[in-house]
């Protein structure tokens, strides 16, 4: 075949086709064949992600253990504390002057939260504090009479504004017509006082002595139970 246009025919043997090569073949060729070196960056995340984690350090249980125990004696004896400041307190009797209602060496608890919430009743047993020159003593007694009221005792009869007191609480083997401690003048108490007798009236220094009339401040709280001895147990 003659050339045409200055373009030079090529005839390839019969036995040899040409190649048809697509756009982007040698390039994919070469990529499935040849290996990929992978970037600095891309080798230290691969070499920390193979590296070995190092070992948990290994839980000390006793030592935790000690800690939450420690917490909580902590705050258990300053609940203590507290209970014993502000709420509940626990006293011991020494004397005979809350025969047979009490006896000496019982213990009982004190609410010292009641007065905060109202005033002393009649019949309240109270725990009152009693100055002694620079020192000072806590005693047990009844409360009966309240601010405003008259009190008398004539022939061991207790009179309340000119009215007869029931007293339930008094032992006829302890306080009887003839031994209980001697008459008492009226006597009208003065705003936020209280007068307390003990139940042994005979054998009680109370308001009818030196003790006289029991200001508000004075009272630690009232004793709602006797705990000890077992044989004791009784509400109050």
């Amino acid at each position: 075949m003659a050339p045409t246009d200055g373009i030079e025919a090529v005839r390839y043997p019969s036995n040899e086709a040409p190649h048809a090569h697509a756009i982007g073949d040698e390039r994919s060729e070469m990529n499935l064949g040849d290996s990929v070196e992978p970037t600095p960056q891309q080798a230290t995340a691969a070499g920390e992600a193979k590296a070995p984690r190092p070992p948990a350090k290994p839980t000390n249980h006793f030592a935790r253990a000690f800690r939450e125990w420690i917490v909580v004696i902590v705050i258990a004896i300053a609940a203590a504390v507290l209970m014993k400041v502000f709420v509940v307190q626990q006293f011991y009797v020494s004397g005979h002057s809350m025969d047979t209602t009490l006896h000496d060496f019982d213990r009982v608890l004190v609410n010292k939260l009641s007065y905060d919430l109202h005033d002393p009743r009649r019949g309240d047993v109270v725990v009152l504090e009693e100055a002694q020159g620079l020192t000072q003593r806590d005693l047990i007694k009844r409360v009966i009479a309240l601010p405003g009221e008259t009190i008398e005792i004539s022939h061991c009869v207790v009179l309340i504004n000119g009215k007869v007191l029931n007293e339930p609480y008094l032992d006829p083997a302890v306080v009887t017509p003839d031994n209980c401690g001697g008459d008492l003048l009226k006597t009208t108490l003065t705003p936020h006082h209280v007068f307390v007798m003990g139940d042994n009236r005979p054998g009680s220094g109370d308001s009818r002595g030196p003790l006289g009339q029991v200001d508000y401040s004075q009272i630690v709280g009232r004793a709602f139970v006797v705990i000890w001895p077992k044989s004791d147990w009784a509400w109050l």
